[in-house]
């Protein structure tokens, strides 16, 4: 998944089009690895857009219909960002439109997020190159978020998260729970911003 943006970014540099930073990450977060569709997608941002127009997260909102207010990436920043009211409005959207919004795809965003959180913590070399390196960036922007993610959860918080992240796909599978998945999300998502860096 970390090597999907580059094959996102070329397929529209093949189309002769320009994306912004976070209309690359709406694509990845919604369409994922999923080759054929990102094909096809990305074509009919062509036709409709014409050679040399950037691709935003408006016209991605208009076209794909994914919305650019309340997606996976808007919900990790609001992690980060600890705004527990966003957060949660955007779980509730989720719920509200399950089939453009799977918990399987909101739980791949948070665990990529926070398995690199842990790899940023633990990197040796905390120089810009070290730690592009290190998460396999190719771009400085890609890294403001892992920067302002380290301000906001320290080691234990991020090994705690992850676990928390792990028994939730463990129970949305049945296993030790019966609630509904968006119940199961919301309770992950509290669990985030109040994790105290308990381990063990």
């Amino acid at each position: 998944e970390r090597n999907i943006l580059p094959v996102i970014s070329d397929l529209i540099k093949e189309k002769k089009l320009n994306v912004d930073a976070k209309a690359l990450s709406m694509l990845r977060d919604y369409i994922g690895t999923d080759l054929s569709r990102l094909y096809n997608e990305i074509d009919k941002l062509a036709l409709i857009l014409g050679q040399g127009a950037m691709i935003t997260p408006e016209a991605i909102e208009r076209n794909i219909g994914i919305s650019k207010d309340y997606n996976n990436f808007e919900l990790i920043d609001a992690i980060i960002a600890r705004n527990a009211a966003k957060a949660f409005a955007i779980i509730e959207y989720f719920r509200n439109n399950p089939k453009s919004n799977p918990t399987v795809m909101t739980v791949s965003s948070l665990f990529n997020q926070f398995s690199n959180l842990l790899v940023y913590h633990y990197t040796r070399d905390k120089t810009q190159s070290g730690y592009m390196d290190a998460l396999g960036l190719r771009s400085p922007w890609a890294l403001k978020s892992y920067e302002a993610a380290a301000r906001s959860y320290n080691v234990r918080q991020t090994i705690e998260i992850i676990s928390a992240i792990r028994e939730f796909d463990t129970r949305s599978k049945g296993i030790g729970s019966r609630q509904n998945e968006y119940d199961l999300l919301k309770d992950l998502i509290f669990h985030i911003l109040t994790a105290r860096g308990i381990i063990g």
